[in-house]
């Protein structure tokens, strides 16, 4: 990747990807392909591979280079964020230098996770990545996975010590509160995430838009763009008819193997395989997705 095409991430929404497995476990690139065709059909700014809710904890180095190529074929021109899994510095390393192979020229960034609370030791592992690479770095604050709570200030410092940081993606709640601290400090884009959950909230802080995987990525849309049109009061009219599916979907354990079934009964994913140890879906909430999926706005389910 060249240096000099580090920039900032466009506004709007980045469509985080699930991987699809086959019924062995293995991955599923005709599911990724329609994934990917469902994220482009609303207007994606990018797609994130590999993030969190792409198991990419969950594979080994020869699918985590399969699923970024696969998804690179499929995109276009829509650009890429490869997430990284590891937080010890030589295995990101390594991991960056596999995206970057099996991304070519779709790569905007890499997706680093928050390691570290001492901006001294995180801006030293981004450094340490974005020099092997010279790829930008997409600096990832979600405590829930990491451990790790770093205040906006911290933040801040390392946004200032590493200029390829090319946006932030912020879940650590309040996230409102984290997001406007950063916003009103700092030109580098911020985005939401945690599902969509609080993305009217998040908008009015300033964010940059949705940074995150929803089985319907439509009413994200719908809300990006009524909020262009009208601001909150626009943006919360066309929330409002997703957000019990939003909610639902993103329950701590379960989210990802509920959101893997919406997709599947979309007609999306082939199957709704999550990889040990990521919980299965309990079998009694079959009937409470058929009656979310019945609830949501009719003209644009699939």
């Amino acid at each position: 990747m060249n240096r000099s095409a580090v920039e900032p991430l466009a506004h709007g929404l980045w469509g985080v990807l699930a991987t699809p497995f086959g019924p062995r476990l293995e991955v599923d690139e005709g599911s990724l392909h329609r994934q990917v065709r469902l994220f482009h059909g609303v207007g994606a700014s990018g797609l994130i591979v590999l993030g969190v809710f792409g198991e990419g904890a969950a594979l080994d180095t020869c699918e985590q280079s399969q699923v970024v190529a696969a998804v690179a074929a499929e995109a276009e021109a829509v650009p890429l964020v490869v997430g990284l899994s590891a937080r010890s510095t030589a295995v990101a390393v390594e991991q960056a230098g596999t995206a970057v192979a099996a991304a070519e020229t779709h790569l905007s960034g890499l997706m680093v996770q928050v390691h570290s609370s001492d901006p001294d030791v995180l801006a030293a592992h981004l450094r340490a990545v974005h020099e092997a690479t010279g790829a930008g770095i997409v600096l990832q604050d979600y405590p829930v996975v990491s451990g790790v709570r770093i205040g906006p200030a911290q933040i801040l410092d390392v946004l200032v010590r590493c200029p390829y940081v090319v946006a932030v993606k912020s879940e650590a709640p309040p996230t409102a509160a984290v997001i406007a601290a950063l916003t009103t400090a700092t030109d580098v884009p911020v985005f939401g995430g945690l599902g969509g959950v609080g993305l009217l909230d998040e908008l009015a802080a300033g964010a940059a838009g949705a940074m995150t995987g929803f089985s319907h990525p439509e009413g994200l849309r719908a809300a990006l763009d009524a909020w262009s049109r009208g601001g909150f009061p626009a943006a919360r009219a066309a929330y409002a008819p997703w957000l019990p599916l939003v909610n639902f979907e993103a329950q701590p354990g379960i989210g990802l193997a509920l959101r893997k079934e919406i997709l599947r009964r979309r007609g999306v994913l082939a199957d709704a395989a999550v990889r040990p140890p990521a919980p299965p879906l309990p079998v009694n909430l079959g009937k409470l997705i058929d009656a979310h999926l019945a609830a949501v706005p009719a003209a644009v389910t699939c």
